[in-house]
């Protein structure tokens, strides 16, 4: 069985994300490793505690970064809502976090378990602060689906950059040049016709399970949101996306590999992944700016496709 570990600042669409992962027969979730993003990492652990519980499952939960590398934390409550899940008052009544550090914890199962696929569900800090302390763990992780970036689009905070690698620019940056064989899904991968909309709303709920209702409930806050900043009705999940290509490969359509720069030093386009789509950062005129990713990192898999139908069959699967 795939064995696979889970970097995540849980909140709603995380949540959903995580019962895909621990309900999925094809992969062994080995750890959950908390950090901050959406919500304080805080508020994080008793989300995935929560979640865990509710799909009755013992992965151990892991605390890990309080905040960015160098940064102040910027919460995205004006999406998630002040707890992260919708402010329904969700709170684990049995299950305990481990007394490990999260960045200790992603180091052990590298190291124990070769070809360890890990998925980033938020701020990279952890897996940034883990490769800096023991860089070998880049040789035993075979597969890094990072949900984060927008490829050649716009972002979701700002015009430029998507929140997750927003929030700490800094580290998406170590792991993006780190050599870590990276699938990155975008955020842009979340909208249009992979928004789930009433009808797909409608047939989770007509599951009556309780992992559908609490889907569909704890998204309510981000539902809002999500409409007021696109227009788009419906709950956009980019975590369960990012999820769905982890557990499935094949649901991507369409995919290249292209070398990433993240922009740290901009205020304007902080946070924003730079995608040589088009293959020129060896011209001359490119080299110097691109030097270090063409030195030190491996090209990207940017996945441009989503099958849509395959994502939200997925989903239902996972929750029915």
């Amino acid at each position: 069985m795939r064995k696979i570990l889970i970097d995540t600042d849980t909140a709603s669409d995380d949540a959903v994300a995580l019962i895909m992962a621990l309900r999925s027969p094809l992969v062994e979730v080995v750890a959950i490793t908390l950090v901050a993003g959406n919500v304080a990492v805080d508020q994080g652990v008793n989300n995935a505690l929560y979640t865990a519980e509710l799909c009755g499952s013992e992965v151990p939960v892991y605390r890990g970064a309080e905040k960015p590398l160098f940064r102040e934390l910027e919460p995205a409550h004006w999406f998630h809502g002040m707890d992260g899940m919708g402010d329904h008052g969700y709170a684990p009544s049995r299950r305990k976090v481990q007394a490990t550090h999260a960045v200790e914890a992603i180091v052990a199962a590298a190291m124990a378990n070769p070809g360890l696929e890990v998925i980033t569900l938020g701020p990279l800090t952890n897996l940034a602060l883990a490769l800096e302390r023991e860089p070998r763990i880049v040789a035993n992780i075979g597969r890094c689906v990072v949900m984060g970036g927008a490829a050649c689009t716009e972002g979701n905070v700002t015009p430029a950059a998507e929140f997750n690698i927003w929030v700490d620019p800094e580290a998406a940056r170590k792991v993006f040049l780190s050599g870590l064989p990276i699938q990155m899904v975008g955020w842009e991968l979340s909208r249009h016709a992979s928004v789930l909309n009433a009808a797909d709303i409608a047939g989770i709920l007509a599951l009556k399970t309780p992992l559908a209702e609490f889907a569909i409930e704890c998204n309510s806050s981000g539902a809002v949101a999500y409409e007021k900043q696109t227009g788009e009705h419906g709950i956009s999940l980019p975590d369960p996306i990012a999820m769905a290509v982890l557990l499935h490969p094949e649901l991507v359509l369409e995919a290249s590999a292209h070398f990433v720069e993240i922009e740290t030093q901009s205020a304007l386009t902080r946070g924003m992944t730079v995608v040589d789509r088009l293959n020129v950062s060896d011209d001359a005129r490119n080299e110097r700016v691109w030097s270090e990713a063409r030195s030190h990192a491996k090209k990207v898999e940017i996945c441009w496709k989503l099958d849509v139908a395959g994502w939200k069959k997925a989903l239902l699967t996972a929750l029915a």
